[in-house]
C-alpha cells in the first residue's frame, strides 16, 4: 500500500504540474526557463503534499482497518489497536467502530473463558462432594448385603452410618438448589421489620450446648434493653447468622471465644461475628465465599459441611443490597461483618405493668 500511495501521489503531481505548465505556456511573456521552474515547483510541492495526505490520512488508516479485519477473521481481538492516535483521520469513525466492536468481543471471549473454567471447576467440585457420601453409603449397604445384615449389632451400626451419609447428601443437594435458585432469582427476599438483637439471642441459645462442649465463650455485646430493628428477610438473616456462628464455633479451639457485636449507624446496622479461631491466610481471604472453597480441604472435610455455607451467605447479603466482608489474622481469629438497613418504623414502646395493684 505504501508503493501505491507514492505512485498515486506521483501521478497526481505530474498531472498538476503539466496542467500548470500548459496554462503558463499560453501566456506570451513567460520564458522557457520560467516554465521549467514552474513545473519543478508545482511537481515537488504537489508530490509532497499529496503523498503526506494520502499516506497519513488515508492509506495508513486503511492499512489499520485491513489489519483489524484480518485479526477479526482470525478471532484475535487483542491485536486491534486503539484508533485514538490519529484524531485528524477522516476514517477515524470507522476505526472507532471497529475498535469498539473488537473490545466488546474480547470482553465476551474473556467472560466465556472464565465461565468455562468456572464450569469445569464447579463440575469437578460437585462430583467430588457427591462422591464422598454416595460411596460411603454404598459401602455400608453392600457390606450388609454381603452377609453382615445377619449380625444385629453390625446391622444397626452400618445402617446408622449409611443414613448419616445420605443425610449429608440431602443437605448438599438442598444447598446446591438454594444457591442455584438465588443466582437465577427464583428465591425472593421477604422483607419485614424485626429485632436483630432478639434474633441473635435465639440463635445463641441454640448453640450454647455445642459451645459448652468445647468450653467456648459464646456471647454478644451491647446486650441492653433497647431493640435494634432492621428491615430484612427474617429467615435469610437467621440463616446467615446461624452459618457464621456455627463456623465460628467449629473452627475455634477449645476455651476460645465467639462474639457477636452490633454497631448502629444513622441508616444501617453493622453486625460482626468474631472468633478466636486459627484464622484465614491472606491469599485465601478473597476466595472464602466461593462455592466449595475450603482453606484447608482435609481438615475442613473432617469437620463436615458442604462448602456452600459462605457462598449462600454472600448471595443472601447481596440480595439485601449489602456486602459481607471478612478480616482475619492467622493464629488469632477472624471477623465476618455485614450491614443491614435500619427499620423505618417508629420506635416501639413496650408497655410493662409494673405498678402496684390498688385495693378496692
Amino acid at each position: 500500500m505504501l508503493l501505491n500511495s507514492r505512485a498515486l501521489a506521483l501521478l497526481l503531481s505530474v498531472s498538476i504540474s503539466v496542467i500548470t505548465t500548459a496554462f503558463l505556456y499560453l501566456l506570451p511573456q513567460v520564458t522557457v526557463t520560467a516554465l521549467f521552474v514552474a513545473f519543478g515547483l508545482s511537481f515537488s510541492s504537489s508530490y509532497l503534499l499529496i503523498s503526506v495526505v494520502l499516506e497519513f490520512l488515508f492509506f495508513k488508516e486503511i492499512n489499520g482497518i485491513n489489519e483489524a479485519f484480518e485479526n477479526i477473521r482470525k478471532k484475535d481481538f487483542t491485536e486491534v489497536d486503539d484508533p485514538s492516535s490519529n484524531p485528524l483521520s477522516p476514517l477515524k469513525r470507522i476505526n472507532e467502530e471497529i475498535y469498539s466492536y473488537a473490545k466488546i468481543k474480547q470482553r465476551e471471549i474473556d467472560e466465556l473463558k472464565k465461565m468455562e473454567a468456572f464450569r469445569r471447576e464447579f463440575l469437578a467440585d460437585v462430583s467430588h462432594e457427591l462422591k464422598t457420601p454416595i460411596f460411603a453409603a454404598q459401602g455400608f449397604v453392600h457390606t450388609l448385603l454381603d452377609g453382615a445384615v445377619e449380625d444385629k449389632s453390625v446391622r444397626i451400626k452400618f445402617l446408622k452410618k449409611a443414613a448419616k451419609s445420605l443425610d449429608g447428601l440431602d443437605i448438599l443437594v438442598h444447598d446446591l438448589l438454594t444457591i442455584s435458585q438465588m443466582e437465577t432469582g427464583e428465591i425472593k427476599m421477604h422483607f419485614e421489620d424485626f429485632d436483630v438483637r432478639e434474633l441473635t439471642e435465639e440463635i445463641i441459645e441454640q448453640f450454647e450446648e455445642k459451645a459448652e462442649k468445647k468450653k467456648i465463650k459464646l456471647s454478644y455485646t451491647k446486650a441492653g434493653k433497647a431493640p435494634i430493628y432492621v428491615h430484612a428477610d427474617f429467615q435469610r438473616i437467621y440463616q446467615v447468622l446461624t452459618n457464621l456462628i456455627s463456623n465460628g464455633i467449629k473452627y475455634t479451639k477449645d476455651e476460645g471465644m465467639v462474639e457477636i457485636d452490633f454497631e448502629e449507624g444513622k441508616h444501617d446496622v453493622t453486625i460482626f461475628v468474631k472468633d478466636t479461631g486459627r484464622g484465614i491466610p491472606p491469599e485465601d481471604l478473597k476466595r472464602v465465599f466461593e462455592r466449595f472453597y475450603r482453606v484447608e480441604k482435609s481438615r475442613s472435610k473432617e469437620k463436615g459441611g458442604t462448602g456452600l455455607g459462605l457462598a449462600i451467605v454472600k448471595h443472601i447479603i447481596e440480595a439485601h443490597g449489602s456486602k459481607v466482608s471478612v478480616t482475619s489474622t492467622v493464629g488469632k481469629g477472624s471477623t465476618f461483618f455485614f450491614k443491614l438497613r435500619k427499620s423505618d418504623m417508629e420506635e416501639i414502646e413496650v408497655l410493662r405493668d409494673d405498678s402496684p395493684d390498688e385495693d378496692e
